[in-house]
């Protein structure tokens, strides 16, 4: 197509926005309360997520020795469980160090003198141990099988309640949002299909007219992808907008309002959440303003 021919599309397409103003506008607010909704849904389930893999990155499960064991197979048992794809960190605590954070933690500074009786006998001398940090919470059954079976290791403790309320957590997370895209999607679709459908109907005779002249299907569609693409790029720019500083206001709000919770709660950073958004908001309502415009067209196209 030349380029001349490309300009009168492009203008064609604009026209038709204007000719069907009260339907272009309503599927412009249609799709930018299809996109804020969506919005709304990925800030929640993203920052639920972040905070899951927050608390997942904390779990760790606590592996014991058997006694006696020499601090060189202590070592090889630490390489082996380092090994592990998944491990993110493994912290040892000798039986001096597990004594010490005992006394701190059942005598506490005010009564540390109560146990000078133990200095030289340290009752925990068979507790040292790893603490095993991993990604993710999944994986905790069969990292705590592997570690088991390592030989010299005789306890393994975890925290199956936590790992597995973590995991149903994040897949609830992604069932939620897969449901509630599709549903999203699918109503703009049918909007903005619609809305095109009216347009291709205004100008029904010219399009008689144009395929008499000898046409081709794609110059009498272009104006209509323009219309297609210009109400989906409309739809996605003012809700973004208008969630991105509602996000940073409401995010700052929560931790000043109630900064108890900053200890508890760890929000996504407003940069990184819309690093991603954005480009999803505008390739998704793009994407729907080409497919609407496409399917009304071949309907109408293939009825003539």
């Amino acid at each position: 197509m030349k380029f001349k021919s490309l300009g009168y599309c492009f203008v064609q397409g604009l026209k038709n926005i204007g000719r069907n103003r009260i339907f272009s506008l309503a599927s412009v607010v249609t799709m930018s309360l299809c996109i804020f909704v969506l919005g709304l849904f990925y800030s929640i389930t993203t920052n639920v997520s972040f905070m899951v893999d927050q608390m997942s990155e904390s779990l760790c499960v606590k592996v014991f020795f058997e006694k006696g064991i020499a601090e060189e197979r202590i070592e090889s048992i630490g390489n082996s469980i380092n090994e592990y794809d998944g491990v993110t960190m493994v912290h040892f605590t000798s039986a001096d160090e597990a004594w010490e954070q005992y006394k701190l933690e059942y005598f506490g500074e005010e009564y540390m003198d109560l146990a000078d009786g133990y200095a030289d006998d340290n009752p925990l001398k068979d507790a040292a141990s790893y603490e095993v940090y991993f990604s993710n919470a999944d994986m905790q059954d069969d990292l705590v099988k592997y570690i088991s079976d390592i030989d010299g290791v005789r306890r393994v403790n975890s925290s199956e309640v936590t790992a597995d309320s973590l995991s149903e957590i994040s897949s609830l997370v992604s069932v939620v949002s897969i449901v509630v895209l599709v549903m999203l999607t699918a109503i703009a679709l049918f909007l903005i299909s619609n809305t095109i459908s009216i347009g291709i109907a205004v100008r029904d005779e010219e399009i008689k007219i144009m395929r008499l002249l000898g046409a081709h299907n794609t110059f009498i569609r272009a104006p209509f992808v323009v219309e297609g693409i210009v109400i989906g790029m409309a739809g996605a720019v003012i809700p973004v907008i208008i969630l991105y500083a509602v996000y940073g206001n409401v995010v700052n709000y929560i931790l000043t309002k109630f900064s108890f919770l900053s200890n508890i709660l760890s929000f996504m950073p407003v940069t990184e959440l819309f690093k991603v958004f954005v480009p999803m908001a505008l390739i998704l309502s793009i994407g729907l303003g080409l497919l609407g415009s496409f399917l009304s067209l071949n309907r109408h196209l293939k009825e003539k």
